[in-house]
């Protein structure tokens, strides 16, 4: 069930994302004061959702007629992570429009709560004229999934 916004976010469990994705921190991740700069864990964001996109079979970078396009993406820190380590991206579905999708993502360390978290909104366009698109069929079924 997706998390309810609060006045002041919280950290959660691993077992309130149903999808988890590994990935390697790098050297260059770490900034000036010795931990992941804020801006790695957008990216970490933006692999985590795509990738999942990928290997579930509704995208195609070269040929899908409609890709998402991010409109939208927050994130709250609440523990610092460092090279070197394996991070965990927890993947949930918080809204499924026509031509939308806000997901909640969370990075996790070695501990039981996330170390950060937030969300991330895509709007479905047509991919040779970037117009708003409806979300395809095989896609908002897969979506549905996480909702």
């Amino acid at each position: 069930m997706p998390h309810k916004p609060s006045s002041r976010p919280e950290p959660e469990p691993r077992s309130a994302y149903p999808v988890l994705r590994s990935i390697t921190t790098r050297w260059m991740d770490n900034d000036a004061y010795g931990h992941v700069n804020n801006v790695v864990y957008y990216s970490w964001f933006d692999t985590a959702v795509n990738a999942w996109l990928i290997e579930s079979g509704v995208l195609d970078i070269q040929r899908s007629p409609t890709v998402g396009l991010v409109v939208e993406t927050h994130c709250n820190y609440f523990v610092p992570l460092a090279f070197p380590q394996t991070v965990q991206v927890g993947l949930r579905v918080a809204q499924v429009g026509s031509s939308s999708v806000r997901y909640e993502l969370a990075v996790f360390g070695k501990d039981a709560l996330c170390a950060a978290k937030g969300h991330f909104v895509h709007v479905y366009v047509d991919a040779q004229s970037h117009r708003p698109a409806a979300i395809p069929s095989s896609l908002k079924t897969l979506l549905e999934t996480l909702a």
